[in-house]
């Protein structure tokens, strides 16, 4: 309870101190908004000029685009201190300081900072899966809802995990390496498809090696009550987000083990 209290606190600070420039904060928010809009803009012209690719409508990659955006948005907005972890901690320092404190470092990297920008990107997942229930015609039982919160649950435990092992790297390489953006920025535009459009050896990659497909491509097939065209068991599908968790673990394993090999700057 106490570290609740904690973060709450972190919260009120940081959201106190980003609402002394409203105009900022609402401009980032809409330039996040307007940024995910283009690129579903694009989305469409490819469908509205070749119709549907390999049985897929413009709706189905609706589904997988607002899901996977309101994954990624709740954990960037949670994991503010993990992504600058190296620049702002390791390479100036201040991790000792963050070690010294009476909390966990996980704690206070969590509270670093809460960026209002994200809601823009969680907006835009929202419309997003309005237009899909539009196009689709799709009914959302409450099985549907239930399944979907499954699903941004285990989305934003994925993502989460992405940039704590993205400030693992850090104690040493230093600074943040810019291949994890490949697989993190990269990863959420790669989910906003179906993985049967994809090489095998990406599918593989994305499967069993950083495993986006199982909080994206499998659940949303669930929700939609499609078979996988690549034969995944349908026991399977909705049961994949809790892979997501399982990512998060391991990564939360691997930064234990960093923080033990981490040596202080000695000033």
């Amino acid at each position: 309870m106490n570290a609740l209290y904690l973060l709450r606190r972190y919260f009120a600070t940081s959201i106190r101190a980003q609402l002394q420039y409203p105009a900022s904060s609402l401009l980032l928010g809409a330039g996040a908004f307007l940024t995910t809009v283009i690129e579903l803009g694009g989305i469409w012209a490819l469908f509205d000029r070749f119709g549907d690719v390999q049985g897929w409508r413009f709706g189905d990659i609706c589904m997988f685009f607002g899901m996977v955006s309101i994954s990624f948005s709740i954990a960037d907005f949670i994991s503010r201190g993990f992504d600058v972890f190296g620049s702002e901690f390791v390479r100036t320092g201040d991790f000792d300081r963050v070690l010294l404190r009476p909390r966990t470092a996980t704690l206070q990297l969590i509270g670093h900072d809460f960026r209002l920008r994200v809601i823009g990107r969680l907006i835009q997942g929202l419309v997003v899966l309005g237009v899909a229930t539009r196009s689709l015609d799709f009914h959302w039982s409450g099985a549907a809802v239930g399944l979907a919160l499954w699903t941004i649950a285990g989305g934003a435990a994925l993502f989460f995990g992405l940039m704590v092992l993205q400030a693992t790297l850090a104690f040493w390489t230093v600074e943040s390496l810019e291949v994890v953006n490949v697989v993190t920025y990269g990863g959420v535009q790669a989910a906003q498809f179906p993985l049967s459009l994809y090489a095998g050896w990406f599918r593989n990659f994305l499967i069993f090696v950083v495993p986006i497909a199982c909080i994206a491509y499998f659940p949303v097939l669930a929700i939609l009550d499609k078979p996988d065209p690549l034969g995944a068991p349908n026991w399977f599908l909705p049961l994949a987000p809790a892979v997501g968790f399982v990512f998060l673990a391991v990564c939360f394993a691997a930064w234990q083990w960093g923080v033990r090999k981490y040596t202080s700057t000695g000033t």
